[in-house]
């Protein structure tokens, strides 16, 4: 990904994806003898034994005839899992989803725009504005390079989610409407909207049939801020995307029922090609501390994101950026990609416009004003209250480690991101004192519509690499040993699941198949040790490695006595976001993350020592 190539003009973005393999079912037998070995370092003897027997009754029994259905199920799809997932693991969620599912964190591009001059906000939001446009016509035109791994074409369908999408809440499930379009399908809406101060605005992004300049676009800003600074603030209606999802499907259909007009602007908002926010918020981040900046980009002002959309670019008032977007219709690699073109192309200028400054007459922007009654402000002033007690609970460290990074790493014969989470499995060990069930993300996008397979780096091998470690006993020897058993299984694991080869996504599948056909819930899912060692969502760490360039993101923990934690490496540094929620009084995101640094060296030392 760092040295990715953007453009292309040999292959079309999407023209793999009717020759990309159907996601596979994986055997009944491999998935589960890989679950009971993942379920083994949270069991006492007997809870295994237990559990053991369990899983042989279903083997035996009825997930013979659940695994016999899905495998009816992959024979007339090409990906079993898609529809199941997107409902599954967003669309029939109900909690509220802006700080629960939604990613966000600080852009790439802020190494080298440092630190902001006064006044940059608007002439920098223009630039980066521009560029997104620039991708945005990327896709449309299709040509924006094909991710591969060796020449190994991935599925590239998401990328049509990051534009013109957004989520419409329900009141039993929501749904996504998307309506971006390639130039060859037709055309594809191009108007964007900027939320300043509780207000919304909207203007097109064309002028006959051209993408804005900069100096274009900083004029429709300027319009939009002036107006902003110099009136009161609007209703901001965009905190009701924060609430419990049934409760704002309710709020929205009352809004709809007060004034068709206010049907005209949701669907405005709704296919809009994404959303700006003008901040006044500052965000005081440096390369070696984002914590505020993505405390920001997570938790800010509710009023001026528009949660249900697939993109918030996050604008702030010292010309720094984050984004906010809902994760339902795309994963993280996707806003991975997008910014780190950003970062290049911004690179590449200077962050200054060198083009012409001649302004067409544009029309000035349009704002968006919905009708509202005293129910609309009660569920107004309800939601942001209800938001800004979760947000500050939730607790943000964002920082650099500059130590060492991929380059040493790889010189210790150990592939990077397996550093990284054995590192998160010591520091958990330590800081708790017992294993931490994790979710690690494995892509299976070699696969048509695949997204993501959990992988578990919380295995026999892991755990007693960290007893090692932790015994004073053990010898540098004995620890190195355990280290180099504990990385190969780490990298095994990742193969298989990014291969199809994982075991969650299928006993999802089966689960769902029970469900699906009304037959009783098999005792495999109600063992505690299902939930102990993390199926069900029930992960104490939620991680993920965000690739090997500038991008960074953040989400919030899985479970309450949890963290989140997103990770990057560079050559020379590991970047991290680690998210806790400080109700819970056993976990503190600050502690874990010099508690990690401290492994990294601890991991470092081991195998520099071994080398001697």
């Amino acid at each position: 990904m760092d040295n990715q190539i953007f453009e292309s003009t040999a292959e079309r973005t999407f023209q793999y994806q009717d020759s990309l393999p159907s996601l596979p079912v994986p055997s009944l037998q491999g998935t589960l003898n890989k679950y009971l070995d993942a379920v083994r370092p949270f069991a006492s003897e007997e809870e295994f034994q237990a559990t053991t027997d369990s899983v042989k009754r279903f083997e035996k029994g009825i997930g013979q005839l659940l695994h016999q259905k899905l495998l009816q199920r992959a024979k007339s799809r090409r990906n079993w899992l898609e529809d199941w997932w997107l409902d599954s693991a967003y669309l029939e969620l109900r909690f509220p989803s802006q700080l629960n599912v939604n990613f966000a964190g600080p852009t790439a591009y802020l190494e080298h725009c440092w630190p902001a001059r006064e006044g940059t906000q608007l002439e920098r939001a223009s630039m980066v504005l521009w560029i997104t446009l620039q991708f945005w016509d990327l896709l449309r035109t299709e040509k924006l390079a094909i991710h591969k791994a060796g020449n190994v074409p991935f599925d590239m369908d998401q990328f049509r989610m990051l534009f013109c999408t957004c989520k419409v809440p329900g009141i039993n499930k929501d749904t996504i409407l998307n309506f971006f379009k390639t130039e060859s399908e037709g055309p594809c809406p191009s108007h964007m909207v900027v939320m300043c101060r509780g207000r919304l605005f909207t203007f097109d992004a064309l002028c006959d049939g051209r993408i804005l300049t900069p100096p274009e676009l900083l004029r429709q800003l300027r319009y939009i801020k002036e107006s902003c600074d110099n009136e009161p603030e609007g209703d901001g209606v965009g905190a009701l995307t924060t609430e419990e999802r049934t409760t704002w499907a309710k709020a929205r259909d009352h809004l709809i029922s007060i004034d068709p007009a206010n049907k005209t602007i949701l669907e405005t908002i709704q296919s809009s090609l994404f959303v700006l926010t003008l901040d006044d918020a500052r965000s005081y981040s440096t390369p070696e501390n984002y914590s505020k900046l993505t405390q920001l980009s997570l938790t800010g002002d509710p009023t001026i994101r528009w949660g249900d959309k697939s993109y918030n670019l996050l604008s702030f008032a010292d010309g720094t950026f984050g984004s906010n977007c809902d994760h339902a219709p795309y994963d993280a690699m996707v806003l991975v990609s997008h910014g780190y073109y950003i970062d290049q192309k911004l690179k590449a200028n200077g962050g200054v416009w060198k083009g012409s400054e001649v302004v067409r007459d544009l029309h000035v922007p349009e704002e968006l004003i919905f009708t509202v009654d005293e129910r609309v402000r009660r569920d107004i002033s309800l939601a942001k209250e209800q938001y800004n007690k979760s947000a500050q609970d939730v607790q943000v460290v964002s920082y650099a480690f500059t130590s060492f990074g991929k380059a040493a790493i790889k010189k210790r014969k150990l592939h990077p991101d397996t550093f990284v989470q054995l590192a998160l499995q010591l520091t958990y060990y330590r800081v708790h004192g017992k294993p931490g069930s994790c979710y690690e993300t494995a892509t299976t996008r070699r696969f048509y519509h695949g997204r993501t397979e959990t992988m578990r780096p919380c295995t026999v091998e892991a755990v007693h690499w960290c007893r090692t470690m932790l015994n004073p006993a053990a010898t540098t020897e004995e620890k190195r040993k355990a280290l180099y058993e504990a990385a190969n299984k780490h990298n095994k694991l990742m193969g298989e699941a990014q291969n199809g080869k994982g075991f969650d996504r299928h006993l999802l599948g089966l689960y769902l198949v029970a469900k699906e056909e009304g037959l009783p819930l098999p005792d495999l899912y109600s063992d505690p040790l299902y939930a102990k060692s993390g199926g069900g969502g029930n992960f104490v760490l939620s991680t993920s490695l965000v690739g090997y360039t500038t991008g960074l993101g953040a989400v919030a923990p899985m479970v309450h006595h949890g963290y989140g934690f997103f990770y990057r490496i560079r050559d020379d540094r590991i970047v991290a976001s680690c998210t806790a929620w400080k109700s819970n009084p056993e976990t503190d995101a600050e502690n874990f993350f010099q508690n990690l640094t401290t492994s990294f060296h601890d991991i470092m030392h081991v195998t520099t020592l071994s080398q001697l």
